[in-house]
């Protein structure tokens, strides 16, 4: 896995199909801000939480000019099913063999269980704030915004 990606590195490339295999890649989002949740499967109570709450303030971080994407290792099957759910208005892309996830050097949390990090990267492909907490799930959402509002301010 390669080291953990931290403010200021460049984002690798980012080309994965979501849940609909629609290819998403990051050199086509035309100068916007990306947030990019990592977290660890479909309809587990703390994804769950994490997802919807992205979903509750999708209208929010696009107003601050981002996309948002989410991640996990679950296949595009999985993913449908969970975006129907709970009327995900954003992409879960399929990261099989977790290739995305080591790129960007999410841990792993004593080895087993993927980990949860959320990256805001800028409309120019640098990361600008790393947000890793397992447990608090809509606290993504929180940081995410709050990282945004800071890009504008500046």
């Amino acid at each position: 896995m390669a080291p953990a990606l931290a403010p200021g590195d460049t984002a690798p490339l980012i080309a994965l199909p979501d849940q609909d295999g629609t290819e998403r890649r990051s050199d086509r989002l035309e100068g916007k801000a990306l947030v990019l949740f990592f977290y660890p499967k479909d309809e587990t109570p703390g994804c769950t939480m994490e997802a919807c709450a992205f979903r509750d303030s999708y209208p929010d971080l696009q107003a601050l000019g981002a996309e948002v994407w989410g991640v996990s290792g679950d296949d595009a099957a999985s993913h449908r099913r969970f975006a129907n759910r709970h009327r995900l208005p954003f992409p879960l892309l399929v990261d099989a063999g977790n290739r995305l996830r080591k790129a960007f050097g999410v841990p792993s949390v004593l080895g087993l269980l993927p980990g949860r990090v959320t990256y805001v990267i800028d409309g120019t492909g640098v990361i600008r704030h790393v947000f890793n907490n397992l447990l608090d799930g809509p606290a993504h959402r929180r940081e995410a915004l709050d990282a945004l509002r800071g890009l504008q301010a500046s």
